[in-house]
């Protein structure tokens, strides 16, 4: 797209856009979470307004941030679409939030008895009596009694209740009880999200949830001495309550995250355990239900429809993108390499500015299995021999999806830096140390690796949409 000057008007007017709105009318199913919504696709990002966060890669923005991020389109593309593009008129702003104390945390009335909450989890979600009975008697989790404003309606939901460490209520969980309409879920306005429901243990052994059902669910398919070991529900994937486990509890050394086996899920679980390596913990276990969440293994176990799991679209399409460099790596000879790259590089970037993403995609594999081929050869002049089917394989091993999200035009100045970097290191004079060559072999492997990313994750979207695209024509799409 040619350079349009946009005038001071037209970006405020495209940065007030209400995303919510923005987005129902594009096709993306979102879920309530209090005062803010979740994109159904990728529960990580929030939107409220013209504001969005993406909880995984703590960052956000407004609505023209977003279509760069998330859309993959250039500045003017973003704007255009904003203000109006082809459906030939703007789209609603957001209405200005005002500014307001937040309310003090308190729990949601208790109804007079649970009759409804038992009959709910009990018959409804297959949860063990057991297992039930052991948190309602401790008070944490009721059933609720909540009138509408106009007096004339009574809501139940199953509240779950997270306290700290003097027993004191500060975080609470609403969902409803009720098969009619949507499913309600949210937290308690002033919730200490540290706080969220858990159960501590003996065992120096911590599971880690999403959501309380999950976690009920759980306890329910492994009931053996569940007693012994700590839990958490995180009402969400952010770490805040599973870090505060372990700052209470010195003896939880074993952190095992369960959470769901779905696109957010897997990329919460490499977060997590990025992080909890960074604070000093090295047994991590990740351990993934069957179906799509434990609630779901529970109900196969029933005999009832489940859900299926849902693979990663990165995971998915990372084992013939590495495949197809291995082979190119294998015809590639290394010795212009640093030559060519620029080159390289300069037409990847003009395919990106004339939208021809195939073109770039090609243009990326090809550096890719370059760098590749580079590293094989210093590797091999160390003394250490690798297939270009074994280094395609370690490539696809460090292709980790929580750390491949940004949008393709957003890395085109990281690539150019280690361009860049490569330039000028293959081109200094003089006998190179051991250090020298495995610095510089380290140096065209993260090339290669961020090239590579580059690739699967166009890949992995295109995926996306042609799954979409096929559940609306055919129906939801089993994935074995």
């Amino acid at each position: 797209m040619p350079y349009i000057h946009f005038t001071e008007d037209q970006k405020r007017q495209a940065n007030s856009v209400d995303l919510a709105e923005f987005l129902r009318r594009e096709g993306e199913k979102l879920i309530r979470s209090g005062p803010e919504y979740r994109l159904s696709s990728d529960h990580s990002v929030t939107v409220r307004g013209s504001q969005w966060y993406d909880h995984e890669a703590r960052e956000g923005g407004g609505p023209v941030s977003f279509l760069q991020t998330f859309r993959g389109m250039s500045y003017p593309e973003a704007m255009d679409c904003l203000l109006g593009g082809q459906i030939g008129m703007p789209y609603p702003s957001a209405k200005m939030q005002e500014e307001t104390q937040p309310k003090p945390f308190a729990l949601p009335p208790r109804n007079h008895t649970m009759r409804r909450l038992y009959a709910y989890l009990l018959q409804k979600r297959f949860i063990a009596r057991e297992v039930l009975d052991a948190f309602t008697k401790r008070g944490m989790i009721y059933e609720s009694c909540e009138k509408s404003k106009d007096g004339t309606k009574e809501y139940h939901n199953a509240v779950f209740v997270g306290t700290d460490e003097h027993g004191a209520a500060r975080h609470a969980h609403k969902r409803s009880i009720s098969d009619l309409g949507k499913t309600f879920r949210m937290n308690v306005e002033g919730s200490d999200p540290r706080c969220s429901f858990h159960w501590f243990g003996h065992s120096g052994r911590l599971y880690v949830f999403e959501a309380p059902i999950d976690l009920l669910a759980f306890l329910t398919l492994n009931p053996e001495a569940w007693r012994e070991h700590s839990y958490v529900a995180l009402c969400g994937t952010a770490e805040h309550a599973m870090l505060w486990m372990l700052e209470k509890d010195p003896r939880l050394q074993k952190v095992v995250l369960c959470l769901d086996h779905d696109a957010a899920g897997i990329e919460a679980s490499g977060r997590l355990a990025e992080l909890l390596q960074k604070h000093g913990y090295t047994d991590i276990v990740t351990l993934r239900p069957a179906y799509k969440d434990w609630d779901e293994d529970l109900k196969a176990q029933h005999g009832l429809e489940a859900q299926p799991a849902e693979e990663h679209p990165q995971l998915v399409v990372a084992g013939e993108v590495c495949q197809r460099i291995g082979a190119m790596c294998g015809e590639i000879k290394p010795n212009r390499a640093a030559e060519q790259l620029p080159e390289l590089l300069c037409s990847y970037r003009a395919c990106l500015e004339r939208n021809k993403l195939e073109e770039a995609m090609d243009c990326a594999e090809e550096m890719t299995a370059l760098s590749l081929a580079v590293t094989l050869r210093e590797c091999r002049q160390m003394g250490t021999v690798l297939t270009p089917q074994q280094g395609a394989q370690y490539l696809q091993s460090r292709i980790l999806p929580h750390q491949n999200r940004s949008g393709l035009r957003s890395r085109t100045a990281e690539l150019s830096a280690l361009v860049q970097d490569i330039t000028q290191r293959s081109g200094t004079p003089g006998i190179r140390s051991q250090t020298d060559k495995r610095e510089l072999a380290s140096a065209w492997l993260e090339l290669a690796l961020a090239c590579a990313k580059v690739t699967v994750k166009y890949e992995a979207d295109q995926w996306k949409q042609e799954q979409k695209l096929q559940q609306e024509n055919t129906g939801p799409v089993l994935q074995m």
